[in-house]
């Protein structure tokens, strides 16, 4: 499995606990950035790593910021990405198991390392459960095409 992960200066810490915790598990990671705590723009990293997801170079991502709220308005800019903001075990589950969501977005001020943890191993070990949320993620792309 490859995940692209992300993050601005206010997530940087969380992003890099989390890469070395998904390496650790034989998750290949693809880090797009931010490479230190100086402060940066998290559009740019919400790009990387939804285009990342779209072209299928990774199967899932994480983004982290310092609410989380930034990167999923970000992300879900992109066409095919379901970016879902989702601080406990119950929403992150919904989130792929109803809306199918590929970017699980972070608040790096809010959540401890360990939390994290927890959270990313959920999303990304959680199927999508089709049928009538199908056709919903069917009307989300109908959307994508509006002008």
């Amino acid at each position: 499995m490859k995940v692209a992960i992300g993050a601005d200066h206010r997530g940087y810490r969380l992003k890099e606990a989390l890469k070395a915790y998904l390496s650790g598990q034989g998750i290949e990671v693809l880090d797009v950035g931010t490479d230190s705590g100086e402060s940066t723009h998290y559009p740019l990293y919400a790009k990387a790593v939804a285009e990342k997801v779209k072209s299928g170079e990774a199967e899932y991502g994480v983004l982290i910021c310092y609410t989380g709220i930034g990167m999923s308005i970000a992300a879900n800019k992109i066409p095919g990405i379901r970016a879902a903001l989702a601080t406990t075990p119950e929403l992150v589950e919904l989130a792929r198991r109803h809306n199918n969501a590929n970017i699980l977005c972070l608040p790096g001020g809010f959540i401890e390392p360990e939390k994290a943890q927890q959270l990313v191993d959920l999303f990304l070990r959680t199927g999508f459960d089709g049928g009538r949320h199908a056709y919903r993620i069917g009307l989300i792309q109908d959307l994508e095409s509006c002008e």
